[in-house]
Parts: structure tokens; sequence; C-alpha cells
């Protein structure tokens, strides 16, 4: 695997820059946008090249290169299944140098007809995200010239499956409610740490999956916006210090995170406890919506002698750009935390001599998330979870 720690931070900084966009429940894959956008500023001319070079943060004419390195890595991640496609019209004569950067097999064609194209789009983003996804979300017209395309799968389980359980939590909007909550005990206390940031302290939380993909969950203060925790979440990956587990003095040390002591009849090693929520979060967005983000705002503007030059002769410009997402966080993986407590009455009454550390960690208002591949720290997916899933009596609990 080779992709250079510039690569991986111009990716993970777009995703701090779209995690800004952010205000509801959501995913979003920056690393499924980004390689497009070095293609595109590759081919760009003029002020569109300049602007999609500054959202892709590495020189215009380093970033078709850049793109395949990073397109490489991902390939080569256990665990995580990564495509291109390019579809033109057979009138579209693109420029050889241009297309000499990208996969061979990517390259297919476009008749014209808008039911069909769609259909073979729809069957391509199906067959490369295992279902997950099912239509391509840009649509096409008659008049579309060039479709370019990115799809992402991944999938981990969990190195430590959490325990599921009914969750009615005390406090804050979902108090009340009836939720899927997933419980895991664990004496790995550097799982868990505060980050000290300029918008507030932020919990992070780290679930290690079997194939080196993690998920990290990320609670802030109240009053923190989504962009403000994500961001934090991308800092920390690029070596913002964290206080970890256990360096934590007791108290209330971060948001939904305490270090008790407890009295008890034996001793044992010190504890994290987790207790977080299942969830499913699913997502349409329209890039051009946020054009200045994604360096788009020249390059969809029709205008002649269009902005792609190193492309195509054929004037060209952005018309739609849109993305589809969706993540899933269950008991076993990323695709819940029950205490199971004996009742037995015992012969006497034991003697409490000894003092117990644990490190309670409680997800139970609305939170962030990153999916990570450990080695390189490359953010494939992010989100922020404000409808968790409900408790369904057939969920099999304790």
């Amino acid at each position: 695997m080779s992709v250079t720690n510039a690569t991986i931070r111009a990716a993970n900084r777009l995703t701090a820059r779209w995690a800004d966009e952010t205000s509801d429940g959501t995913v979003f894959s920056a690393t499924g946008a980004w390689p497009l956008l070095a293609f595109l500023a590759d081919g760009a001319g003029g002020t569109a090249r300049v602007e999609l070079a500054d959202a892709v943060g590495i020189a215009a004419d380093e970033s078709a290169f850049a793109a395949r390195e990073l397109l490489r890595a991902m390939g080569s991640m256990p665990g995580l299944d990564v495509a291109l496609g390019l579809w033109t019209k057979r009138t579209l004569e693109l420029r050889d140098e241009w297309t000499a950067g990208l996969p061979t097999s990517a390259h297919g064609v476009l008749t014209g007809d808008p039911v069909a194209d769609k259909g073979t789009l729809d069957a391509w983003a199906a067959k490369r995200t295992g279902g997950l996804i099912e239509e391509m979300p840009v649509p096409l017209t008659a008049d579309t010239e060039l479709v370019l395309a990115s799809a992402l799968a991944l999938r981990t389980n969990w190195l430590r499956p959490f325990v599921e359980r009914l969750w009615m939590p005390e406090n804050g909007p979902w108090r009340g409610q009836e939720l899927l909550g997933l419980s895991r005990r664990s004496a790995l206390l550097d799982r868990v740490g505060v980050a000290d940031t300029s918008a507030g302290h932020v919990t992070e939380l780290k679930v290690l999956g079997d194939n080196a993909i993690d998920v990290h969950l990320l609670l802030g203060e109240e009053g923190m916006t989504p962009g403000q925790v994500l961001g934090a979440g991308v800092d920390v990956l690029a070596g913002h210090p964290v206080a970890s587990g256990p360096r934590l003095p007791y108290g209330e040390v971060g948001p939904g995170l305490r270090v008790v002591k407890e009295r008890a009849a034996r001793p044992r090693p010190p504890t994290l406890d987790v207790m977080t929520l299942a969830y499913e979060v699913r997502a349409s967005h329209d890039l051009l919506d946020h054009h200045e983000v994604f360096g788009l705002t020249t390059a969809r503007r029709n205008q002649l002698p269009g902005h792609f030059p190193g492309v195509s002769d054929f004037p060209l410009y952005v018309e739609g750009a849109r993305q589809s997402a969706m993540a899933r966080f269950g008991a076993r993986g990323f695709e819940a935390a029950a205490v199971t407590a004996f009742g037995m009455v015992g012969a006497g009454i034991p003697q409490l001599r000894w003092q117990n550390t644990t490190i309670e960690a409680t997800f139970d208002r609305p939170f962030g998330f990153l999916a990570v591949h450990r080695h390189t720290r490359l953010v494939l997916a992010a989100g922020w979870v404000t409808d968790p899933e409900p408790y369904r009596e057939d969920e099999g609990d304790y």
C-alpha cells in the first residue's frame, strides 16, 4: 500500500470542510468524492482549475497522480471495495493524456437514451456497493456527454461485539424513547479519550474492526455543532493531543464521560463501560448546493469555451454532482450495552475492602462518527446521528 501523508491529509481536510456544512443527521464520504475532483482538476483550465485544485488541496498538475495513488491504496485495504467509472457518448473524443490516468476497465458508453443509460449506471452502482446503494445519484438526460463516478463499500466486524438491550435514556433529546442500546465492558482504557479543542471538549471512543477499519464515535459538549465535533475528530487523526483513558482523573472528565471509584468485595482491573446506540443513516447530497466547498463554482457554469480543455476539445461543464451514502452501526459490526448481573444471595454480608475504577462512556444524545482506516488514518465515511434505531421486542434482548 503506497499513499503519501499529504494525500491522506488533503482527503481528510475535505471531510472536515464538508462537515462544516452539516446541521442534521447525515452520512457522507469525502473520500468518495475526492478522487473525482482530483481528476477533474487535472483536466480543468482557467479559474475552474484553480478552484478545483484548492478544494482538492493539491496542485492541479499533481492531482491525477494523487488520485490514482489513493485509489490504489484503497483497493488494497481489506474490507473496502472501491471502483471508478467513466461513461461517455461515442461522439465525445477525450484526450489520451487524461484518460491514461483512469483504470482501463472504467470506460463505458452512453447511448443517449436516458432510460437505458440509467439502467446501466444503476446496475453498476448496485454491483459495486453490494446492493447498499441501488441507484446512480446523478440524473441523466439526452444531452449528458460524460459521467465520472466512484463507488466504495466498506464492512467490518468488531473485534469484541456489543450486547444488545433496551435502553431508555434519562436525559437529552432521546429521553424516554425505547432505543436499541449497545453495551460493552473492556479492560482496554485507551480506547476512550478526551480532546480539548478551540470549540470545546470532545470525547472520542474507538471501536476496532477485525480488518483495520475502525469507527470513532465522537461526542462534543452541549452546543457544539456537528462540524465542530467531526472537525475535532479529523484533527485528532492529524495529531491533535488526546487525554486517553488511563490518564484521566476521577470525576466528570468529558462529554458523556466520567471516572468513578466503587467499593467492592473483590478487586478487579480498571474497566471501560460503554453505552451507545445502534443506528442506520442514509443521505443524498447535491454537491452543487455547496459548490464552493468542492471547487465547482466556475465549473458548474454553462459558458464557452468550457472548463475542461484537458479532458476534451468539446466544451464541457458540470451539470450535476451528487452523492448517495449510508451507514449502519450494530452489535457485531459497522454496516449493541448491557451489563449482565446475577442476583445471588450470599451467606452473610461481604466486607467491601477494595476500590475499583470504572470509566463510563455514555452516548445518549446526538453524536458524530468517522469510519477510519487504522494504519493510514484515512477517513472513509463520516456522519452525524440524530435518529438512533428503535428497540423492537424481537431484538433478542437479555
